[in-house]
């Protein structure tokens, strides 16, 4: 049976942040605010999250599961958009269409063909692997946009070489194209690496606390995470094939 956590001990836990603040301080950092709104960002967040949690669970309804998944798919292309700093149109329609399309082919998949859930919409199993991988792969396609136009930025000079040279753009960006694809991928593949010797992920933590029998829950996390390293694979595999459309322009010059 899973402890319930108090306020008071809530309160308790945040002594964790107060001895970050103190380090941040004595190493001379300026990211203290950072630090304060973002605890209290997530604390509030989450807190109304599962106040609509407890309601969207009881109403097991197509309709509202659907929503909240349109609501996180549109919140999570937005988040890329900011972390990345996207502005062209050309992009960020690049991105959404890569985002929506592989991830809802990927939860879709899991849900209804590896898990098996009935009926599919079934909010407990929906939304919360629908959060983890759109998370997951949002994180992804920061890291390789990120790194495509980093790396589009250091080799500017080497790329309108070869473009000069007959090169097609496509051609020209290949290499940045493999890296940021590997950019992409290695935070996952670095957690698959140590789990369940180094960490002891947060979904089996989670179900093993609640009562559910460890060898479950170690499926259940295998199952999620090679979905979730197959969905941040597929999508950023797609937009970094795709990248040299929305960084060159007809006549084949860099736009950025």
């Amino acid at each position: 049976m899973l402890t319930e956590i108090s306020i008071l001990q809530l309160a308790l836990s945040f002594i964790f942040i107060i001895v970050l603040l103190v380090i941040s301080k004595i190493k001379g950092l300026s990211n203290q605010g950072l630090i304060i709104v973002a605890s209290l960002r997530m604390t509030i967040q989450l807190i109304v999250t599962g106040y609509l949690l407890k309601y969207i669970l009881k109403s097991n309804s197509p309709w509202i599961t659907l929503l909240i998944l349109i609501i996180m798919e549109a919140f999570a292309i937005f988040n890329v958009y900011k972390r990345s700093k996207v502005k062209s149109i050309k992009l960020k329609e690049l991105i959404a269409i890569c985002f929506i399309g592989s991830s809802l082919v990927s939860i879709f998949y899991y849900i209804i063909v590896v898990v098996g859930v009935r009926p599919w919409y079934d909010p407990r199993y929906f939304i919360t692997i629908s959060g983890m991988l759109i998370g997951n792969t949002m994180t992804g396609m920061s890291l390789a946009i990120n790194s495509y136009k980093n790396s589009l930025n250091d080799q500017r000079d080497t790329i309108e070489s070869a473009l000069m040279l007959g090169a097609k753009p496509k051609d020209a960006v290949l290499r940045i194209s493999r890296e940021a694809f590997g950019s992409a991928i290695l935070p996952t593949l670095n957690s698959m690496l140590g789990m369940g010797i180094v960490l002891l992920p947060g979904m089996m933590t989670g179900q093993i606390l609640s009562g559910t029998d460890p060898m479950s829950a170690i499926l259940y996390q295998i199952t999620i995470m090679i979905a979730i390293v197959g969905t941040v694979g597929i999508t950023t595999s797609i937009f970094t094939s795709l990248a040299y459309k929305a960084f060159f322009n007809d006549r084949e010059q860099i736009l950025f």
